[in-house]
């Protein structure tokens, strides 16, 4: 039997509810989250619109003439009990990474800081297998973790005006792909020429919550071809399924 807390449900304006499962953001309350959020799928509640699964919450947007607020609480709490803080098996992807300093263009600031090559941050950066904690900031944009010791620098200063659509980044303990252009303050070493919002796909983002993500290093003309197949819409990624795991997530505290 789980020995997790209970999660608080809170109001979040009159359509919408959260479930909180605390106050950390690390891969436990993650697991937690989506946990629910299956729960929630598979029950397919009359009057539920939206399921939006965050860090440490997942808030339900729900129809009121449909479903009641209290009778939604009611069974948010049941579905919420007993929930165990072990990851699902889920979808892995591989997504092609360029890491030449033509699109990496605080690759020398993060070598200056971290006291690395930029050959040895590409490799340390790809190395890593990354959890998919959220959607978020923009459609598409996911918040990544947990970012390798080595590379967890704060964000940059000065902030830019536009990032460009694939731009890998890190901050803190995240790891990051910008959507779409946009202003942005983390720091980006590399891009890839995976559409991580494409409105010729449905559903438009390519990742979700849960799904990992392994970047795979390719050359700058490899980057280019690419990229140019993914502008015309024929470059296909598939995801394969991703290891289940065997024990409970341990924390990994941001």
């Amino acid at each position: 039997m789980s020995s997790e807390p209970h999660p608080r449900i809170l109001t979040s304006g009159d359509t919408a509810l959260v479930v909180e499962f605390g106050r950390e953001v690390d891969r436990r309350v993650s697991a937690l989250v989506l946990a629910l959020t299956r729960r929630l799928e598979a029950a397919a509640l009359d009057g539920v619109v939206e399921l939006v699964p965050t860090f440490r919450s997942l808030m339900v947007h729900y129809d009121p003439l449909v479903l009641a607020p209290s009778d939604l609480a009611a069974r948010l709490a049941a579905l919420a009990a007993g929930l165990d803080a072990v990851e699902e098996p889920g979808r892995l992807w591989r997504l092609p990474a360029c890491y030449d300093p033509a699109v990496a263009p605080d690759m020398a600031d993060v070598a200056a800081a971290t006291g690395m090559t930029p050959a040895e941050i590409a490799a340390v950066h790809s190395a890593e297998t990354y959890h998919v904690y959220m959607l978020g900031y923009l459609p598409g944009f996911p918040y990544m973790g947990d970012t390798p010791v080595p590379l967890r620098l704060p964000r940059r200063r000065d902030p830019r005006v536009k990032v460009p659509p694939g731009s890998i980044a890190i901050a803190t303990a995240m790891t990051a792909v910008y959507a779409i252009e946009s202003p942005g303050g983390w720091n980006l070493i590399g891009r890839t020429p995976a559409l991580m919002w494409d409105l010729r796909r449905d559903p438009p983002a390519l990742l979700a919550a849960g799904d990992k993500v392994r970047f795979e290093p390719v050359s700058l003309a490899d980057y280019e071809a690419l990229a140019a197949s993914a502008a015309a819409g024929t470059l296909v990624l598939t995801p394969e399924p991703a290891a289940a795991a065997s024990a409970a997530v341990p924390e990994s505290v941001t």
